[in-house]
């Protein structure tokens, strides 16, 4: 026994307050926000920090040039660049929806949020290819610096975002601990949080284009859809609260603001119904239902998801989620 004890005295001390190095946590302790815990920069691995600085700065270069090419398009008195200002308008709309979604979706290793990014950077891609295509060559001088730049850093970011899809992801572990009924139940609250917000995006795009296009025919349409902005954001802050703070009555609340959206929907496409064969080419037209029919299906995926959700409300997600550090 003696022989043994000085190899025991050797051994590290550790205080009574310090774990061992086998007890000690792999990962530092995620930031509590109102939108649910993120990740420490600290904790980003240097590729993801170098990948998301880039893709912040260029979205803010996008930015600026769309804003710019709003300013001009505003000022020209040209009545054939209503629609080039509505296209600008709907990219300024997504260019912002992107800098949130690359923020939550690498903070939060959120997928949904990377994959949606990916799809906001394609439909932005192919919407300036193809109007950039249909302009004359004074549009086409005017728009070709922005072009250039949407075209090029779009193929960049779906490349480089697609990459960080693949990444492991241990968001759910890490807030729901191992119960797999918790993690279910993160990975519903971020489906249906990512959907009011996709929800919100397909609104605003589809008001810009009613507007500032000749489907805003009399002054009640425009009425109508002044107030369905308004509503869009309250329905949209009603729903994130809803199901952040698992609040059941705000998410039968959230569910009957959603239905006069859905008959505005009816009317819309009644209204363009009516309109389809009077104008010579259907673009307008075609965007507005497209616009609908997308607002409708994620509508219909986000009730599945509340309807799911609900049922798990209660099970100590939420004290997880909002009081990581207590």
């Amino acid at each position: 026994m003696d022989e043994t004890s000085p190899l025991l005295g050797n051994q590290p001390q550790y205080g009574s307050d310090l774990p061992s190095p086998n007890l000690r946590p792999r990962h530092q302790e995620l930031i509590p926000t109102p939108c649910g815990p993120i990740k420490r920069w600290s904790e980003l691995p240097r590729l993801v920090q170098v990948y998301f600085c880039f893709a912040i700065l260029s979205l803010l270069a996008l930015l600026g040039l769309t804003v710019s090419s709003l300013y001009k398009q505003h000022t020209d008195t040209d009545v054939s660049d209503e629609d080039n200002f509505t296209v600008s308008l709907i990219q300024l709309v997504g260019i912002v929806f992107c800098i949130y979604y690359i923020t939550r979706g690498v903070l939060q290793e959120n997928r949904q949020e990377l994959v949606a990014f990916v799809l906001s950077v394609l439909v932005v891609m192919i919407r300036s290819v193809v109007n950039f295509s249909v302009l004359g060559t004074k549009g086409q001088q005017e728009l070709l610096v922005r072009f250039v730049c949407i075209v090029t850093l779009g193929v960049v970011h779906i490349f480089c975002t697609t990459l960080l899809i693949r990444r492991p992801n241990m968001m759910a572990f890490r807030v729901g601990g191992a119960l797999e009924c918790l993690q279910e139940q993160y990975f519903l609250l971020n489906l249906c949080f990512s959907m009011v917000t996709f929800d919100l995006q397909a609104q605003l795009c589809l008001c810009v284009l009613i507007l500032t296009t000749s489907l805003a025919m009399a002054g009640a349409n425009n009425i109508i859809v002044g107030v369905g902005v308004f509503w869009a954001i309250l329905t949209t802050v009603v729903g994130a609260v809803a199901v952040l703070k698992e609040k059941k009555v705000l998410v039968w609340i959230f569910m009957v603001q959603n239905v006069p959206q859905v008959a505005f929907f009816v009317y819309l496409m009644y209204t363009v119904g009516e309109k389809w064969f009077q104008d010579t080419t259907y673009t307008v037209e075609a965007a507005a239902v497209t616009g609908a029919l997308i607002s409708l299906v994620i509508k219909v995926v986000l009730f599945w998801g509340l309807i799911r959700l609900v049922h798990s409300f209660g099970q100590g997600l939420r004290e997880r989620m909002f009081a990581h550090n207590k």
